[in-house]
Formats: C-alpha cells, sequence, structure tokens
C-alpha cells in the first residue's frame, strides 16, 4: 500500500461519516426550539424523525441507507486490502464509491428517486468490483 494511512481509509471514514450528516440535517430546524413548538426531542429521537416530512424526513431515510451499505463496504475495502490489491486500484475503486454515495444522498434529498436509484446502482456495483478486486490478479 505504500503509505502507513491509505488514502482509502478516509474514504471509509467519510463513508462513515455520512449517516451522521444525514441525521444532522435531517434534525437541525428542530434544534434549539421547545419541545411544544416542534423542536427536537432528544429523549425519542426516533420518533421525532419518523414524524419529520418532505427533505429532512428524505435526509433521515438517506441516513438509513447508509448505514446499511457502511458494512458491506468496509468489509469489501477491507478484504481486498488483505488480497493485496494495488493500493491505487482500491483507492480509486473507494473515491468512486464514496463520490457515488454522496451524489446518492444529494439526489435523496432533493426528491430524485430515479436519479437516486442509479446512483445506488452504481455504488452497489462499484463496492462488488472492490470487492472482487482482489480475484482479478490486480
Amino acid at each position: 500500500m505504500g503509505s502507513i494511512f491509505p488514502l482509502v481509509i478516509w474514504y471509509v471514514l467519510l463513508a462513515a461519516i455520512m449517516p451522521i450528516l444525514c441525521a444532522g440535517m435531517a434534525k437541525a430546524h428542530g434544534f434549539g426550539k421547545p419541545l411544544s413548538e416542534g423542536g427536537y426531542d432528544n429523549g425519542m429521537p426516533r420518533q421525532w424523525l419518523a414524524g419529520q416530512t418532505g427533505w429532512r424526513a428524505r435526509a433521515n431515510a438517506a441516513q438509513a441507507n447508509c448505514f446499511e451499505a457502511l458494512p458491506f463496504f468496509i468489509g469489501a475495502v477491507v478484504l481486498a486490502q488483505q488480497a493485496g490489491v494495488d493500493g491505487a486500484r482500491l483507492e480509486m475503486l473507494a473515491l468512486i464509491y464514496v463520490a457515488l454515495r454522496v451524489m446518492y444522498v444529494a439526489m435523496y434529498i432533493a426528491g430524485w428517486a430515479h436519479a437516486r436509484t442509479l446512483a445506488w446502482t452504481l455504488a452497489f456495483a462499484t463496492n462488488i468490483a472492490i470487492l472482487f478486486s482482489g480475484a482479478t490478479g490486480a
């Protein structure tokens, strides 16, 4: 891998931070408001989030999807590293994956369902490419 802390690890960190950012977007308008005025309820956060609508509800759904996609990405990266995949190749695939996931989240929040599905599909395919990149002799 060449460096002690390969760039791919930063991409894993970005992927891990994405659901937290989505949650923050979903909750942000409720911060600082009293509960009686619809403010964020940290005592019942999931119930409060379930009552959101529009782009905030979509940001919350994007959060859930980011958490769902994360284990496969991390596992694929670890297995590729263990298989000795060329670091530059792995970093490029991981960058593509994270970029597609960022686009996915943006499209989800914007309400662009068909484009979002395309971004999800391409990110999933990229993750499969990461997983099998060690099997190709790369």
